[in-house]
């Protein structure tokens, strides 16, 4: 197989992938949890964009290869699930950087290529847009407040509120925080055009009361005024011929001056409630197996960690459309090409009569459930997997033939696994067997049952 992969086709069931992307945004962003972290948009030739992250352990790593507008050849990635309310694309994936991952730089991609898609308004105002997404916007300024000092997330700043409009003449609010709001105004001011055509990218949609606008998201947004791009000159030549003047208005008295972000929108406008569970008892069924996210991972045979995919030292020497040449290492027992043991990792669709969820079943549960090794079914060449989509038979089995039953009790995880028309069966404390990379996190207790599904109906 050609060894470029379109960001398209990126899935997570396996690291050793190879892309070549542009940096089109990228903001370093620190959070309690997370640390200081490198946060990028890429896109390849095909306008295709996605998410990537630095954790905060890699930032030294890799701060000095990285910069907006550079292109650059990315190879051994993990991919995680994108999630949350500030989504920079569309993508449902966001690579995440790992130790052993190679940025190459590489021929750079045109300068049209920016990726700058933005909404119409209407889509804004009439709630067709979904507001986890961060959107681009482009419009004329027409009306603007004087700077205000506003109280956001328990500090005082800068606030610039805007009224943009499209070539149809539809209004649409915009507010500026910070040194956005500083900034754009200070621009405004020294401007003389009749038309000040603003671009906002990355912006965030806010709902308050009905009320609709759109708003700079922390340090992933950005401003512009009048650049000289063709997607301003093809606005500008839609505009309405009527020669608006800006106009200068006073601050409205809406709601939104109190600068509250969506996270303490929740926290301050939410009940707060204690979550309190004897027991919880779910009963599913078994929907599907998700292929995309794979159904095993290799781990060294002596200590069972997951292993990790390091490319070779020449791998600059390859051409772009070259197989890559990489081999395993293990983290803990500092050994390069271990023994392998493929084990199981089964990310499996469950519903009832009320929705779905997902089970994430590592290789001591999925044993029993199987009655077969993980070896039994990968065979002995052990490899990265390569096609998500082959599932052997005896995983589709599982599909739509067997019912779940999981008990739910304070303490330590807990997990029973009874063969269907058997009585008893083998209790395992998941403390014992989970994987590092597991998403099992807090404290709690679970039973699963397997039974045959009531062909009778």
């Amino acid at each position: 197989m050609a060894a470029i992969t379109l960001v398209s086709d990126l899935k997570p069931f396996k690291t050793m992938w190879k892309i070549r992307v542009k940096i089109i945004r990228l903001w370093k962003q620190y959070s309690a949890a997370g640390g200081l972290t490198i946060e990028m948009v890429l896109i390849d030739y095909n306008g295709v964009k996605i998410n990537a992250s630095v954790k905060k352990d890699l930032v030294n790593q890799f701060d000095s290869f990285l910069s907006q507008g550079s292109s650059n050849i990315l190879i051994n990635f993990s991919l995680n699930p994108s999630c949350g309310s500030y989504q920079t694309t569309i993508h449902p994936y966001i690579i995440g950087f790992l130790s052993t991952i190679h940025v190459r730089s590489c021929d750079d991609f045109p300068d049209a290529l920016t990726g700058f898609e933005p909404v119409n308004c209407r889509g804004i105002l009439n709630s067709t847009l979904n507001t986890d997404y961060l959107v681009d916007v482009i419009g004329q300024i027409v009306e603007l407040t004087p700077i205000e000092v506003a109280s956001a997330n328990g500090k005082e700043t800068h606030k610039l509120t805007l009224e943009l409009r499209n070539e149809k003449d539809e209004r649409l609010p915009m507010v500026l925080w910070g040194n956005f709001a500083t900034d754009v105004s200070d621009a405004i001011q020294g401007r003389g055009e009749n038309a000040i055509i603003c671009v906002l990218r990355f912006g965030k949609i806010k709902v308050w009361k009905d009320e609709r606008s759109v708003l700079n998201a922390y340090n992933v947004s950005d401003v512009e005024l009048n650049p000289l791009t063709p997607e301003v000159e093809a606005f500008a030549s839609l505009l309405p011929k009527d020669e608006l003047a800006l106009a200068i208005v006073e601050a409205k008295p809406l709601a939104l001056t109190t600068g509250v972000g969506d996270k303490n929108d929740f926290l301050v406008n939410t009940p707060r409630k204690t979550i309190s569970v004897e027991q919880c008892i779910v009963m599913c069924t078994i929907a599907a197996i998700e292929s995309d996210m794979g159904w095993y991972y290799l781990s060294c045979k002596v200590c069972s960690k997951k292993v990790l995919n390091v490319p070779n030292d020449n791998i600059d020497e390859q051409g772009d459309e070259d197989e890559m040449g990489f081999h395993y290492y293990c983290v803990k027992c500092k050994v390069k090409n271990s023994r392998l043991m493929p084990r199981y990792k089964l990310h499996l669709v469950v519903l009832d009569n009320t929705g779905n969820s997902k089970f994430l079943l590592f290789d001591a549960i999925a044993m029993q459930i199987l009655n077969h090794l993980c070896n039994e079914l990968t065979g002995s060449n052990f490899e990265e997997m390569q096609d998500p989509e082959d599932i052997l038979l005896a995983l589709k089995d599982l599909v739509g033939l067997l019912h779940v039953e999981l008990s739910v009790f304070p303490g330590m995880w807990v997990m029973k696994v009874t063969p269907a028309k058997c009585r008893g069966g083998t209790v395992i404390s998941l403390e014992e067997h989970v994987e590092e990379n597991s998403v099992t996190r807090y404290p709690s207790r679970a039973r699963i049952k397997i039974e045959k599904a009531d062909k009778s109906g």
